[in-house]
């Protein structure tokens, strides 16, 4: 099920998405391909990859070293448990 980012993955996937930008621009001056619509594309899909890769080992670690949150089904069982209904 979808869940939502941790800061810690906002905010460094962010900082290594801008980073991304200014080396892959760099490197395609450096091989001589002309800026463009395409160029321009194609380093944006690329930071965008990077940046989510980024992001998932930041979320990742955060799960091994604090441990997975509990499911949400998990959650209605301990509720229920714990106020049972009269």
């Amino acid at each position: 099920m979808f869940e939502l980012p941790s800061l810690w993955n906002l905010l460094i996937s962010t900082v290594v998405f801008f980073v991304a930008v200014g080396y892959l621009r760099r490197t395609l001056d450096e091989q001589g391909i002309p800026s463009g619509t395409t160029r321009g594309l194609l380093v944006f899909v690329l930071a965008y990859l990077i940046a989510w890769g980024a992001g998932a080992a930041v979320d990742w670690t955060h799960d091994k070293l604090t441990g997975a949150p509990p499911a949400a089904s998990d959650l209605s069982l301990k509720s229920k448990a714990v106020n049972p209904p009269p």
